[in-house]
């Protein structure tokens, strides 16, 4: 039987689940100092779980730290997002289409679950539909087999979202709804048909267009 987890392991997790979807959504915004002093205090919490939150959070590309300045939320710009993107294609595509080659009968049933959710999920729920949008995702690749390549689709994916939260006013999401809407069920159709060529180039499509709004958003 495996040890349950130590206070401050849970602690720590809690912390970084806690700021990370304050990074993510855009509340703590890209260049902001993270101040460890302060979150001691407004949290309530010792400094060691503290550190240990903030420095996973460096490991995922959403805090920075720098000798004599301390840790900062990692700042936004083109030649980040088209890296992000670039490393989100080629993994999350190579993801889905191992899926689609090894994925089961249960892999089929999770990926038409998930974009049924997602369908039946309104979007002025704003953050029922971002779980629900980031369950589908990860559904799509869940079948592959290969627990590494599926950490760093998650980390990618949290990265593009990022920008796409902070970008992207709820008018401009409003205005692309049925464009993403139509994408997210062609994907989805295209992998339990086992379309592994036409699936991924679904998904490198959806993934690229919403990196054009999102560049289009930053030259402004």
């Amino acid at each position: 039987m495996s040890k349950r987890p130590t206070p401050k392991a849970t602690l720590s997790t809690r912390i970084a689940d806690q700021l990370r979807a304050q990074i993510v959504s855009g509340t703590l915004t890209p260049g902001s100092k993270i101040n460890l002093d302060h979150l001691r205090s407004q949290i309530g919490v010792s400094i060691s779980p503290l550190r240990e939150a903030v420095a996973r959070l460096v490991a995922e590309g959403l805090v920075e730290f720098e000798d004599q300045r301390g840790y900062a939320v990692s700042p936004h710009s083109l030649a980040d997002l088209d890296e992000i993107t670039n490393l989100r294609v080629l993994l999350e595509t190579e993801a889905l289409h191992a899926a689609i080659t090894h994925g089961d009968l249960d892999w089929e049933s999770k990926v038409m679950g998930s974009i049924h959710r997602l369908e039946r999920t309104p979007r002025a729920g704003a953050v029922d539909w971002e779980a629900a949008h980031s369950a589908f995702h990860m559904a799509l690749i869940s079948g592959c087999g290969r627990p590494k390549l599926l950490e760093f689709c998650t980390l990618l994916r949290r990265q593009h979202d990022r920008y796409r939260h902070i970008r992207m006013n709820a008018e401009l999401r409003a205005a692309q709804a049925d464009r993403v809407d139509t994408e997210h069920r062609a994907i989805a159709e295209a992998a339990v048909a086992r379309e592994a060529e036409h699936a991924t180039a679904l998904l490198r499509a959806h993934i690229e267009a919403t990196a054009t709004t999102l560049r289009a958003q930053l030259r402004t």
